[in-house]
């Protein structure tokens, strides 16, 4: 970071059109920043099965399952895991969010968060964005993190509002496939309402966003503009019934805590104008 920032240079992920906007309210890029993580996923804590509840076990999986969200922990939630990811993800930020404050920039924008296998095991999460400051202010002690575009951020400082950081929300939901949902969606029930499985993306979601509202109050935010949901469905053999089936949902939302640093003058209403001239009223009137 010394070196890059000696250098006299800067590099960026920005496009024209974002760079375009970032200066015009100010701000100047100082460097591409990029935070990562690799981490091995040794315990999920969803090895029982979500439906094996109330000490009935297999007799209430066989009538009416339950939903198990990671948020509400519970047997057979993914809690673990879900914790694990989160880490993860924060650790990778926070190591973007350093080299940014080496860089001597205000905070992050275009910030896009990655996942995927790494080739000796485990998984990598990835942070990478473009660095940015307003020149002649003095330095955060914390630089902001955000994944709007340049030209999204341009109009949030325009508006008055300021990132506060990247706020995350994420859910992992599992559900045995009980009588109900099976005879639901064999070949005969026709067109009908699978109950099971709209409880389970429901009640996914609805924690993720619940998880998210707790990581904007944790970056002093008072709103968030979200600009990535995502949601991911698996099945597995079920590790406590024979033939058995489970059904896993993993829900991420992905976005940028803002607070308002400015009241913006609101533009003063239109005003309508008669014209006093006889023949241009008429001819108004003739094209209506």
């Amino acid at each position: 970071m010394k070196e890059i920032r000696s250098s006299g240079t800067w590099g960026s992920a920005l496009s024209t059109d974002e760079f375009a906007a970032i200066r015009a309210v100010g701000f100047e890029p100082v460097g591409q920043v990029l935070g990562a993580a690799v981490y091995n996923i040794g315990f999920s804590g969803g090895y029982n099965c979500p439906g094996a509840w109330s000490g009935f076990g297999s007799y209430a999986q066989a009538y009416r399952s339950v939903t198990q969200v990671s948020g509400r922990g519970g047997y057979g939630s993914f809690g673990p895991l879900t914790q694990a990811m989160y880490d993860a993800r924060h650790l990778a930020i926070n190591r973007m969010v350093t080299e940014c404050a080496e860089l001597g920039g205000h905070g992050i924008v275009g910030v896009a968060l990655t996942i995927g296998s790494f080739p000796a095991g485990g998984m990598e999460f990835k942070a990478i964005g473009t660095a940015v400051r307003a020149p002649g202010s003095p330095p955060l002690q914390t630089p902001f993190s955000s994944d709007v575009t340049g030209q999204d951020f341009a109009k949030l400082i325009s508006s008055g509002w300021v990132p506060a950081g990247l706020a995350l929300g994420i859910s992992v939901g599992a559900r045995h496939d009980d009588w109900l949902t099976v005879g639901q969606t064999r070949w005969g029930a026709g067109n009908a309402e699978v109950v099971g499985y709209t409880e389970l993306v429901n009640d996914t979601r609805h924690d993720a966003r619940q998880q998210l509202e707790k990581d904007v109050r944790r970056l002093g935010g008072e709103g968030v503009v979200v600009r990535r949901m995502d949601m991911r469905v698996h099945e597995r053999e079920c590790p406590i019934q024979e033939h058995g089936k489970d059904h896993i949902v993993e829900a991420t939302i992905v976005g940028t805590a803002v607070v308002r640093f400015a009241s913006v003058a609101k533009p003063p209403p239109p005003l309508a104008i008669l014209s006093l001239d006889p023949q241009r009223r008429q001819a108004a009137r003739v094209r209506l």
